[in-house]
């Protein structure tokens, strides 16, 4: 199946990734768990439980633009588990917003 993710921190700030293949689920959602935790990323939710999505815009957001211009690796990793995760083939990650889109 082909990928393409965008990740988006507002007008003239797109990231985009085209791929193959990628991250089992399980890996994905590991990885997410580690960068959450590593980024200390905080999450207000009224059940107290994070949802996937939750953890892929957290780690957008906390990451930030910079790392995904400049840390291409990383980068890639973040589209290819958020592609894992969500089991779609195109999603939209706007970090600006706090939305994702299929």
């Amino acid at each position: 199946m082909q990928h393409h993710v965008i990740v988006s921190f507002g007008r003239n700030k797109e990231y985009e990734f085209r791929f193959a293949g990628g991250s089992t689920t399980d890996e994905a959602r590991k990885w997410f768990e580690r960068e959450f935790k590593a980024l200390e990323c905080d999450v207000a939710t009224p059940t107290g439980k994070i949802l996937a999505v939750d953890r892929i815009l957290s780690v957008a957001r906390y990451a930030g633009e910079a790392r995904f211009r400049d840390q291409h690796v990383w980068a890639e990793k973040f589209a290819k588990s958020a592609a894992a995760v969500l089991g779609r083939d195109l999603i939209r990650v706007d970090a600006e917003n706090y939305t994702i889109g299929y």
